[in-house]
């Protein structure tokens, strides 16, 4: 097992590698950047305050300055050639060094941090609560597979399935929403304005409350896919000879379920929580904070995107990329850690 732990880490750096350059690569052939955007901006703010014509020509139609122009070059970088722009950003990122943002004025590091408690709160309480619903109802359905329970639980939860996340969001705070029909949970945020003046009890209720509607937003769509595998692993399972073997001798229907059947159906389910915590952290969560403007890491890549800062762009891949790539090494040691019968180190 060491060494293919040790094979599946030394892989990371080819992967990440590959992944980091195929997507610097499309950003220098994609039309627009940082220097556009600042011209964009110097032009929108121009027009605003309202330039007096010269020559029959607004001022702030002409663009910046060459002079102006080179400058901004230089302070992004972009005076340099791009291998040369990649490899110093290759350089930076071993040391986890991730530049500073051109539109912010911090280090990409400190912004992540600032975002990543909003990120973590929704992603981990979404992922637990995805588990502790779905691994039961796949495990009633399993046992009662066929019956008028499995087929209208099934359509409930595909039904939920269906539903995109932020379109459930909004119809959440049309209906629940301060100032909704329904008025019962605050609108954006993780926290009230004034919630430094509460107490500890107060601040967690507080931070509870808020967490509801995104948190539901969220769920939903995710209960279909865990619990009809947690189903099919324990039909699977409970079709072998081991259990038949096990009722013969006696044993009570719970004993045979959880103390024969759940080792071995929840091999792949319980495994694959790695996965499923990264997946709903860092793909199901960017329209929910758009909604709802909680300012976490999905909101954060983005703003980037829209506003073409390219260190904060690259900085969050080469985060999400490094952190998909350790968990699921994590997620083969829980594989062996659940059923010890598993060795990695026979396979070729």
């Amino acid at each position: 097992m060491l060494r293919y732990l040790l094979k599946r880490l030394l892989l990371i750096v080819p992967t990440l590698f590959g992944i980091i350059a195929i997507n610097f690569a499309v950003v220098q052939l994609a039309p627009g950047g940082p220097i556009q955007t600042v011209i964009a901006k110097v032009k929108a703010q121009s027009m605003k305050i309202g330039d007096t014509p010269e020559h029959g020509v607004y001022r702030g139609m002409q663009g910046l300055d060459p002079q102006m122009v080179a400058q901004l070059k230089s302070q992004f970088g972009f005076d340099k050639p791009p291998l040369t722009r990649f490899a110093m950003m290759l350089r930076g990122y071993l040391t986890f060094n991730l530049g500073t943002s051109f539109f912010q004025g911090q280090s990409v590091l400190s912004l992540v941090w600032q975002r990543l408690p909003v990120s973590i709160s929704l992603g981990l309480w979404s992922t637990l609560i995805v588990y502790m619903v779905s691994i039961p109802l796949g495990i009633r359905k399993a046992v009662r597979d066929g019956s008028r329970f499995d087929l209208t639980s099934s359509l409930l939860i595909l039904t939920g399935y269906a539903i995109p996340g932020f379109l459930l969001a909004i119809f959440l705070i049309v209906l629940f929403g301060s100032g909704g029909l329904a008025p019962a949970f605050p609108l954006r945020g993780l926290a009230s304005p004034d919630a430094d003046s509460y107490s500890w009890p107060g601040r967690i209720a507080d931070y509870a409350w808020h967490l509801v509607l995104p948190t539901i937003a969220m769920t939903i769509g995710g209960f279909a896919s865990l619990t009809m595998l947690t189903k099919n692993s324990f039909l699977e399972e409970i079709r072998k000879l081991y259990v038949l073997t096990a009722r013969a001798k006696g044993a009570s229907e719970t004993r045979v379920l959880y103390g024969h059947v759940f080792r071995n159906a929840m091999l792949l389910v319980i495994a694959g929580f790695p996965a499923a915590f990264i997946s709903i952290l860092f793909t199901s969560a960017l329209l929910v904070e758009i909604v709802f403007s909680l300012n976490g890491l999905g909101l954060l890549g983005y703003d980037a995107v829209l506003q073409r800062d390219y260190p904060v762009m690259f900085g969050t891949l080469y985060i999400y990329t490094l952190t998909g790539l350790a968990m699921q090494v994590l997620g083969d040691f829980l594989y062996t850690i659940i059923d010890p019968r598993i060795d990695f180190d026979t396979r070729p």
